[in-house]
C-alpha cells in the first residue's frame, strides 16, 4: 500500500516523461514488491532566515543531499519537505549567502540561519558570450532590477526598463499600442546612422521588435555600456548592448505559473480646445485683428444653425475612449538533472484611448536543455510572436482643430466628410475608421546549441546555430467614405531571413591564486531581405477593396531585395590574481559585405580593462564597514555597422521619356556610390568605482566616461556634372562625455518592516567635433561644430509687441500682437543671419530614477519616480496656423488682444510674421512612473490547495507628471497630419491595473 501511495503522489505531480519512467520502474519492481521492506517518507519543516537581520528568506532552496528531492521557501521563508530517512542531510542555499548543510530534524520545527556572503552578492552576471562573478567584472555592466520585469502593465521590455539604469535613456515618444519607443545608451554616437543598442537574447543577436519578447519570460537584463564590454560585438557595439536572458527550466518537480492582469487606460492630461463660447469670441477677435468689418458670428456658415439651436460637439470625446488592456501568461517549467524545460505562452490585447487603435500579440517560447552524456549537453531556445496592428484609426490632431459647432454625422447617420464646410482643410477626424487596414508582423526564431566538454579540465566548446524569420504583411484601402472618390488600395509583403553560426571555445584554469578565462569565437552570419508591393487607384466600387487590385484602372508596384554577410573572429582573456587584480583583453575582427570595395572590409576592435578589488586587500579585507570597493578602468574601440546596402555603388533609376511619338524607358543616376565607405568607429574610456558599505546597506557605482566617434557617414556635396549633387562619405566626428551614479540603500530593516531605496543619475554632454573638414556649420540640418546634436537654433523671443510700440525700425514686418525678437548683434534690425542663436537642445541635461520599496509582512509597496531635466523642445501643440480663423485652438492659448496685452502669448495673426519661430519651450518633467502594491498570500492559507505561491497586486503607470510644459505631454512626440501609422498625435496614457500571479 505504501508503494502505491508513493507512486500515485509522484505520478500526479510529474510530467509525462517522468510518469513513464515511474510506471516502468513500478512494473520492474512488481515481482519483488511483496517481499520489499516498507518505505515511509518523513516530513520536515521550518523557516530559513538571514543571520544579519533575522529576516525570512523567500525563495531559498532546500535539497536532500545526494538526491533531486527538494523545495523552496515561500514568501514567509517557510518550507516543508518529505525526506527519505531520519538521517537525511539538508543542503540550503540562497544567492548572497553561504551554503549550509544540516541534519534534518524530524522531531521539531527547524530554524535555519544563513550567513551573509558579501563576496557572492549578485554573484553571477551575464556578459558577452558568457558569465562572470560580479566581483570579477571589469567593464561597465548594469543589471536591471528584476522586479521591473513582472507585475507591471507594460507591453514590452523597453517600457519596463525605462529610467531604471544609469546611462540608459528610453523615450516613449508615443503610447500608440504596439509602439516600443527609442532606446539610447550613453548619448548619441552618430549623426545619420542608427543610435539604438544591439539587443542580444540568450546569447544571440536579436533583430525583431521588443514587443516580440514577453517580459515575464525574462530572467535578467544587463546593460553593457563601455568599450570593454561592448567591443566583443565589433561593428555592432558602438551604441551599447542590451543582454536579455530568458528563463530556463530547473531541477525539481514541475511548476505551473499563471499570471494575468487587466487594466484601464486614460489620458492623464488632455489639451482641451476652447469651449464653444471661447471659440465664438476667438473668431470675433480674429476679425478685429484682420481689420475685417464682417459681423458673422461663426466662420463656417453651415454651423450657424447649430449655434442657434445650441448644438455642440465635444470632438475630443468623439475620438477618445477608455482604453482597456489585458494580458494572460502561462508557463511550465521543471526537469531532472539531465533534462530541463521551460515552456510559456502569452496573449496580450490592448484597445487604445483613441478610437480604432488596437494591438494584440501572441507569444510562444520553449527553452530546452538536455544532458546527453557527461561531456555533451545540447538544447534549444525558440520562440514565435505574432503582432497585430489592424484597424482604421481616428485622428486626434484633426479633432483638436474642429469647430465645436460642427457635427460628425449627417441626417442619415453617415460621417460628414467636411464637418466645417466650406472649410476643406480639416476632414472629419473619424473618417479613418472607414478604411480597411491590415498590419501583421511575425517573428519566428530559434537557436540550437551543443556544448562539448572534452577530457581537458576547464575546456569547453559550444556551437550555436540560429535562424530568424520575420515576415510582414500590410494592406490598406480607402474609398469614398474616407473622401477618396477614386478609391486607393495597396498590398505590401516583406520578409527577412537570417542565419548565424557561432563556434565558441572557452578555457578556464586556476593556478594557485591565478585565474585564467579565455574565450575564442568564430562566427558567420547572413541576412536575406526582400519586399514587394502592388497598388491601385480608381476603383469602380469600394466593394472591390485591396484584394482585387487588378480591377483598378491604374496599377503600380515595386520590389527590392538584398543580401549581406558578416564574418567574425574574437578573442578575450579574463585574468585575476587572488580576486584582487583584474585584467580583461578583448579583440574582435569583423568583415561586412556592405563595406566599400576599395577599403578593407574587415575592422579590428580591441579593448582593455583593469580592475582592483581593494576590499580584498589585507588592509581592508577584515574591515567591517567596507564590504566592496573596486576601481575599474577600460579603454577600447567599437564600431557602427551603418553602411547601407548598395550605398557603396552608384545606382540607376528608370523613367519614361517621349520619343518618336511613344514612351520609351530611359535611365538616370539614382545615387552616387562611394567605394571607400567603411564603418563608423567609436573609441571610449571609462573610469569607475563600485562600492558597498555597512554590510552592503549602502552600495552602488560611480562612473565617468568619454567617447569619440570617427568616420561619421554624412552627405558631402559634389559637382552636379557627376549626375548627383551629393555622395555619402566617412567624414565628421562627435564626442560624448558623462557621469553616472547608482546608489542603493537599505534604510530600515527591522522586524516585519523594510525600506529600500534605489537611485540612478546620468548626465552627458554631446558635441560635434568635425563635419566635413571645412570647419563650417551645417545650419540647414542644425549641426554646429562645438555644439550638441539636437540643437535648436532660432530667434530669441523676448516678449510681444504692444500697442503704442513701433516695431518698424527693428522688425518692419511686425505689428502689435506679434512676437518681439531679440536684436542679438545690436544692429537695430532683426535678420536670420545675425539674430538667430542656439537656444538649447532636445537632449536632457540629466536624467534620473528613484525607487522606494516598502515591505511590511506580506505587503510590498513600490514607488518609482522618473525625471528628465534641461530639455528644450519646439512646442508644436501651440505652433500652428489659423489663417482663416476657423480652427479651434487650445484653451491654454491666452492669445494677445488689445484688451489682453499678454507679453507671453502672441496674437491670432502672429503666424504671418513669426519668421519660422517654433516656440521652443522647457520640456523638463518629473513623473510618478509606477506605483505597485502587492500582497503575498501566506502559505498557511493556500498550501491545502496545493498552491506554491499566490500574489495579487494593483499597479498604476504614468500616474502624474510635474512639468511646466503646455501641451499633451512633454515626452510625447507631435506628428503631422495624415493617415500613416504614426501620423496622429497619440498622447501618453495612464494605466491602472489589477493582477494575479499563481504557481502550482
Amino acid at each position: 500500500m505504501n508503494h502505491f501511495m508513493i507512486f500515485y503522489e509522484r505520478w500526479s505531480s510529474s510530467k509525462l516523461e517522468i510518469r513513464l519512467i515511474l510506471l516502468i520502474s513500478l512494473l520492474l519492481m512488481a515481482p519483488w514488491a511483496s517481499s520489499a521492506t516498507s518505505f515511509q517518507q518523513i516530513e520536515v519543516s521550518g523557516i530559513v532566515k538571514s543571520q544579519s537581520d533575522g529576516m525570512p528568506l523567500p525563495g531559498a532552496t532546500i535539497m536532500e543531499k545526494g538526491t533531486t528531492n527538494g523545495t523552496q521557501t515561500d514568501f514567509d521563508g517557510e518550507f516543508t519537505l518529505n525526506v527519505s530517512n531520519a538521517n537525511a542531510i539538508l543542503v540550503i542555499s540562497y544567492v548572497g549567502f553561504k551554503k549550509k548543510e544540516i541534519s534534518a530534524n524530524t522531531n521539531a520545527r527547524m530554524e535555519i540561519i544563513l550567513e551573509d556572503d558579501f563576496s557572492q552578492l549578485d554573484e553571477v552576471v551575464v556578459v558577452g558570450y558568457g558569465t562572470q562573478k560580479r566581483s570579477d567584472v571589469t567593464g561597465s555592466v548594469t543589471s536591471v532590477p528584476k522586479d521591473r520585469l513582472e507585475n507591471l502593465p507594460v507591453t514590452n521590455i523597453a517600457q519596463a526598463i525605462q529610467g531604471t539604469a544609469a546611462g540608459l535613456n528610453v523615450t516613449s515618444g508615443s503610447s500608440v499600442p504596439g509602439s516600443q519607443g527609442a532606446i539610447q545608451i550613453r548619448g548619441l554616437n552618430s549623426i545619420s546612422a542608427g543610435t539604438s543598442p544591439l539587443i542580444v537574447v540568450d546569447g544571440t543577436p536579436f533583430y525583431g521588435s521588443l514587443n516580440d519578447i514577453n517580459s515575464r519570460d525574462v530572467a535578467s537584463i544587463e546593460i553593457l555600456k563601455d568599450a570593454s564590454s561592448t567591443a566583443i560585438y565589433g561593428t555592432r557595439g558602438s551604441n551599447g548592448v542590451i543582454l536579455i536572458t530568458t528563463k530556463q527550466g530547473k531541477t525539481g518537480k514541475p511548476t505551473i505559473t499563471y499570471s494575468v492582469y487587466g487594466g484601464v487606460e486614460d489620458i492623464p492630461h488632455v489639451l482641451n480646445p476652447m469651449s464653444p463660447e471661447a471659440y465664438v469670441q476667438k473668431y470675433a477677435d480674429y476679425l478685429v485683428a484682420r481689420g475685417d468689418t464682417q459681423t458673422q458670428i461663426l466662420p463656417n456658415s453651415f454651423e450657424v444653425e447649430n449655434y442657434e439651436a445650441g448644438i455642440t460637439t465635444d470632438w475630443i470625446d468623439e475620438v477618445t475612449r477608455t482604453g482597456v488592456i489585458q494580458e494572460h501568461s502561462l508557463s511550465f517549467s521543471g526537469g531532472t538533472d539531465d533534462a530541463k524545460y521551460f515552456l510559456s505562452g502569452s496573449y496580450l490585447d490592448q484597445k487604445g484611448v483613441i478610437e480604432g487603435y488596437q494591438y494584440n500579440r501572441i507569444n510562444l517560447r520553449t527553452n530546452l536543455d538536455l544532458k546527453i552524456t557527461d561531456w555533451l549537453t545540447t538544447g534549444m531556445n525558440a520562440f514565435f510572436a505574432n503582432n497585430n496592428y489592424d484597424g482604421g484609426r481616428a485622428n486626434l490632431l484633426e479633432a483638436s482643430a474642429m469647430s465645436p459647432y460642427s457635427v460628425p454625422y449627417d441626417e442619415s447617420g453617415e460621417y460628414l466628410i467636411f464637418p466645417m464646410f466650406p472649410e476643406l482643410l480639416y476632414e472629419n477626424p473619424l473618417l479613418g475608421l472607414t478604411t480597411t487596414r491590415v498590419d501583421h508582423v511575425k517573428n519566428l526564431s530559434g537557436t540550437a546549441y551543443a556544448i562539448v566538454k572534452p577530457w581537458i579540465e576547464g575546456l569547453q566548446y559550444r556551437m550555436n546555430a540560429s535562424y530568424y524569420y520575420n515576415p510582414r504583411y500590410n494592406a490598406y484601402y480607402e474609398g469614398r467614405a474616407a473622401n477618396n472618390n477614386n478609391g486607393y488600395g495597396y498590398i505590401y509583403n516583406a520578409e527577412t531571413n537570417r542565419w548565424l553560426i557561432e563556434n565558441i571555445l572557452t578555457y578556464n584554469k586556476d593556478i594557485q591564486k591565478h585565474h585564467f578565462d579565455v574565450t575564442l569565437l568564430y562566427s558567420a552570419a547572413e541576412t536575406n531581405y526582400q519586399n514587394s508591393n502592388v497598388n491601385g487607384s480608381i476603383f469602380l466600387s469600394d466593394a472591390l477593396d485591396y484584394n482585387n487590385i487588378g480591377s483598378a484602372e491604374t496599377i503600380g508596384g515595386s520590389s527590392a531585395a538584398y543580401k549581406t554577410n558578416l564574418l567574425s573572429q574574437m578573442a578575450r582573456l579574463n585574468y585575476s590574481y587572488d580576486s584582487r587584480y583584474l585584467l580583461t583583453l578583448t579583440a574582435r575582427r569583423d568583415g561586412f559585405s556592405a563595406f566599400g570595395a576599395n577599403t578593407d572590409k574587415y575592422g579590428l576592435f580591441p579593448s582593455l580593462a583593469l580592475g582592483w578589488n581593494l576590499n580584498n586587500e589585507n588592509f581592508l579585507k577584515d574591515h567591517e564597514k567596507i564590504n566592496q570597493l573596486k576601481l575599474r578602468f577600460s579603454y577600447g574601440k567599437t564600431g557602427n555597422q551603418a553602411v547601407g546596402v548598395n550605398s557603396t555603388i552608384s545606382s540607376a533609376g528608370t523613367v519614361l521619356y517621349p520619343f518618336g511619338g511613344s514612351a520609351v524607358t530611359g535611365t538616370y543616376i539614382g545615387g552616387m556610390g562611394n567605394a571607400n565607405l567603411k564603418w563608423e568607429s567609436t573609441t571610449s574610456a571609462n573610469l569607475a568605482v563600485d562600492y558597498g558599505f555597512f554590510q552592503n546597506r549602502i552600495s552602488g557605482t560611480l562612473e565617468v566616461y568619454k567617447s569619440e566617434t570617427d568616420d561619421l557617414l554624412l552627405s558631402r556635396s559634389i559637382p552636379n556634372i557627376t549626375g548627383s549633387s551629393s555622395v555619402i562619405d566617412n567624414i565628421g566626428k562627435v564626442e560624448n562625455k558623462g557621469i553616472e551614479l547608482t546608489l542603493n540603500t537599505v534604510n530600515i530593516n527591522s522586524g516585519d518592516f523594510k525600506w529600500e531605496t534605489g537611485l540612478n543619475f546620468s548626465s552627458f554632454r554631446n558635441k560635434i567635433v568635425q563635419l566635413d573638414g571645412t570647419g563650417e556649420d551645417n545650419i540647414a540640418n542644425g549641426w554646429f561644430i562645438g555644439e550638441s546634436l539636437g540643437t535648436i537654433y532660432t530667434y530669441k523671443m523676448v516678449g510681444v509687441w504692444q500697442e503704442g510700440e513701433d516695431p518698424s525700425a527693428v522688425d518692419p514686418i511686425a505689428v502689435p500682437g506679434d512676437i518681439k525678437f531679440a536684436d542679438i548683434n545690436g544692429d537695430g534690425q532683426i535678420d536670420s543671419e545675425n539674430d538667430r542663436v542656439i537656444q538649447g537642445n532636445t537632449l536632457p541635461d540629466w536624467t534620473g530614477g528613484l525607487t522606494n520599496t516598502f515591505t511590511y509582512k506580506d505587503f510590498t509597496l513600490s514607488v518609482f519616480i522618473q525625471t528628465a531635466q534641461g530639455i528644450l523642445k519646439n512646442n508644436t501643440d501651440i505652433n500652428y496656423g489659423d489663417e482663416a480663423g476657423r480652427r479651434n485652438v487650445p484653451a491654454d492659448f491666452q492669445y494677445w488682444t488689445p484688451e489682453n496685452q499678454s507679453n507671453e502669448w502672441p496674437g491670432l495673426n502672429s503666424h504671418l510674421h513669426n519668421r519660422g519661430y517654433s516656440f521652443p519651450r522647457d520640456a523638463s518633467y518629473t513623473r510618478i512612473k509606477d506605483v505597485r502594491l502587492s500582497y503575498n498570500v501566506p502559505k498557511s492559507l493556500i498550501e491545502k490547495y496545493n498552491i506554491q505561491n499566490l500574489m495579487v497586486y494593483v499597479a498604476g503607470r504614468n500616474l502624474y507628471t510635474f512639468t511646466d510644459w503646455v501641451g499633451w505631454d512633454p515626452e510625447s512626440t507631435q506628428y503631422g497630419r495624415g493617415s500613416g501609422d504614426w501620423a496622429n498625435n497619440y498622447p501618453l496614457v495612464r494605466t491602472i491595473s489589477l493582477g494575479l500571479n499563481i504557481s502550482l
